[in-house]
């Protein structure tokens, strides 16, 4: 593998002294913290189980966190793709039928300049089908997209953060969250409900849902209209760079996702891409698959890591991003800078 053709992510800037709008901490060696959002740090990931933590679970916000209160939220539904309108309250969705289910949220934007790879975190969220809040207003045959709305304040020129799921979607996987990780949903993370919208970049997953619209006709959606489904990542869990000791067996290791489907394949170079060898992962996995690799480093000085995966599509990881994705689900294969010393 030409070297030169390798994706390098630079380090991940430190926070600012600037207040975040964002309400959890965000100590430095968990996030790194840029304008409304904070990527995680991967190698705080190291030891934590298959599931992301709440605390190191990333933020992308458009504007703010919004503190709203549960007994006075309402999500409103309507469209001429309903048979009516109709205002439910939250304890009439946490009444209804739940389901629970571990899920990948990643940050169309992750990979690029300054996430890193810190712009996906896997939960255990619970809620209830959206397609059993929609029967309670009856869907019509002629109906085609469904519109969900947040709550947090109005972006510049384009109105209240909002994204369009086709109908068909909308009635397969879709969840209206309100706990995560075992907990009511944190105030950052969608409080008091979102959508959870399973193998779609996290702008699909609405938080602070306030408002579902189901029409008979295409809808407009200005915020990542083109953006769907993630591609196939890997990343390790390590400092950047991290520091190895000389001639020690150490274990690598890392996690790779695919918005597609589960991973069938990893595989891991200790030398720049010369030689591969097969990682040992999780099996039967979906939201993510953890992996990891015995490595003993023989030779002192800088060198990079390298991860890729194939997923059960048959789609394996490129060496170089496709031109024309202008950054918008990153897949490319990603050095990773250690010193063996």
């Amino acid at each position: 593998m030409d070297r030169t053709a390798l994706c390098t992510l630079g380090d991940i800037p430190p926070l600012s002294a600037h207040r975040r709008p964002i309400v959890k901490p965000l100590p430095h060696h968990l996030f790194a913290a840029h304008g409304a959002s904070a990527a995680t740090r991967w190698e705080a990931m190291a030891g934590q189980g298959y599931h992301t933590p709440n605390d190191l679970f990333f933020v992308a916000n458009h504007t703010g966190t919004p503190l709203l209160d549960a007994h006075s939220w309402r999500l409103r539904l309507h469209g001429d793709g309903l048979a009516g309108p109709r205002v439910l309250t939250y304890t009439e969705l946490r009444r209804l039928p739940a389901r629970t289910m571990d899920v990948a949220i990643e940050c169309a934007d992750n990979g690029r300049p300054p996430w890193g790879l810190g712009g996906i975190g896997v939960a255990r969220w619970r809620g209830v089908p959206l397609r059993t809040v929609l029967s309670l207003a009856g869907i019509r045959p002629g109906a085609v997209d469904v519109l969900a709305t947040g709550l947090d304040d109005p972006v510049d020129g384009r109105g209240h953060v909002r994204h369009v799921l086709p109908l068909a979607k909308a009635l397969d996987d879709v969840l209206v969250a309100y706990e995560m990780n075992g907990v009511t949903l944190p105030p950052d993370h969608g409080y008091p409900a979102r959508l959870v919208v399973p193998g779609w970049a996290g702008i699909a997953s609405v938080k602070w849902l306030g408002d579902v619209e189901v029409s008979t006709g295409p809808l407009d959606n200005p915020f990542a209209a083109r953006v769907t489904t993630p591609s196939v990542k890997s990343a390790f869990e390590l400092p950047r760079p991290a520091r190895i000791p000389l001639g020690r067996r150490h274990v690598l290791r890392g996690r790779s996702w695919s918005g597609a489907g589960g991973i069938a394949k990893i595989e891991v170079s200790t030398d720049g891409g010369h030689s591969w060898r097969k990682a040992f992962h999780r099996r039967g996995t979906r939201a993510w698959t953890p992996w990891h690799l015995e490595w003993c480093p023989r030779e002192k000085g800088p060198g990079v890591l390298l991860a890729r995966a194939v997923d059960h599509n048959g789609y394996r990881q490129p060496e170089i991003m496709a031109y024309g994705k202008m950054g918008y689900l990153f897949d490319a294969i990603v050095a990773h800078p250690v010193i063996v010393e």
